[in-house]
């Protein structure tokens, strides 16, 4: 059984362009990226760390530094993300594929571990630990059978299913044996955002990757939460962050929407929408 680790990579990132070459610590010369690929090298669980990134011509820096870290990599499609981690699996013969975006520079290697080892006990198809008790968003794992993987390949159909790898998996419960690893209680801090989006959560990496790394170039997600659970005003500073969502249906956009005005003040917009809407 070959298990390994997919990280999906590309530099046209609408929210924040070519947040993955980002320096962290900020005055180093290390990327976002090479951060990723450096502690998911570390888990124990894995035969083959891969970097999936697209064709597209601006990110060919992103195969320059696998090589640079020595792992291997993979190009296709930009927007059918779901075929590249299939056509990577599929070509580099994993059996078993831990699903890791290059935003998330805190990933845990211990995490990934027990992540896979729930998956290997619990003989479920699909495993993540983002769903009932997640981990902190930039904590997440997700361990796919290769089978589960390729039945989505071919079934789904959706271009949302598509650009979000395991959606039409998670979707679908009576297709899939659904494993749902919860956070220990050490980790459960939903209100923590370690992940990689805006300028704002550049900022708060910056501080925690300031803070720790020249300590210690491996220090642990733990490690990063009692920073910012220490002193907490950290945690101001993304605080307002708003992760991509999907709506089933435009009432719920719209109810989303109209959260949103209102922390940002918009008032006559949010009561025009309330009204009209």
């Amino acid at each position: 059984m070959k298990i390994g680790a997919i990280i999906q990579a590309r530099t046209s990132s609408i929210r924040l362009p070519q947040k993955v070459l980002r320096k962290l610590p900020y005055d180093s010369d290390i990327t976002v990226l090479q951060q990723v690929i450096r502690r998911t090298k570390k888990s124990k669980s894995l035969d083959e760390v891969i970097v999936a990134t697209t064709v597209d011509k601006e990110d060919e820096i992103i195969t320059e530094i696998a090589e640079k870290e020595e792992v291997k990599w993979f190009r296709g499609s930009r927007d059918d993300v779901l075929s590249r981690y299939y056509r990577a699996a599929k070509e580099n013969g994993l059996d078993i594929i831990i699903r890791i975006t290059s935003d998330c520079p805190c990933i845990d290697w211990d995490i990934i571990d027990n992540t896979v080892s729930y998956h290997l006990k619990s003989k479920v198809d699909y495993t993540s630990n983002s769903i009932t008790k997640p981990f902190p968003l930039g904590l997440g794992v997700e361990v796919i059978n290769f089978e589960a993987l390729e039945k989505s390949f071919k079934n789904a159909e959706d271009a949302y299913y598509k650009e979000h790898v395991t959606t039409y998996i998670r979707d679908n419960p009576n297709i899939f044996r659904i494993g749902d690893y919860k956070a220990p209680e050490i980790y459960f801090h939903p209100e923590i955002r370690l992940t990689l989006d805006t300028i704002h959560d550049y900022a708060l990496l910056c501080y925690i990757f300031d803070s720790l790394y020249y300590k210690n170039e491996f220090f642990s997600s733990l490690d990063a939460l009692n920073l910012l659970i220490k002193k907490e005003w950290p945690l101001f500073i993304n605080k307002h962050e708003v992760q991509k969502k999907r709506f089933s249906n435009l009432q719920e956009e719209i109810k989303e929407a109209i959260k949103l005005l209102e922390v940002y003040g918009f008032s006559k917009l949010k009561d025009f929408v309330k009204r009209y809407l």
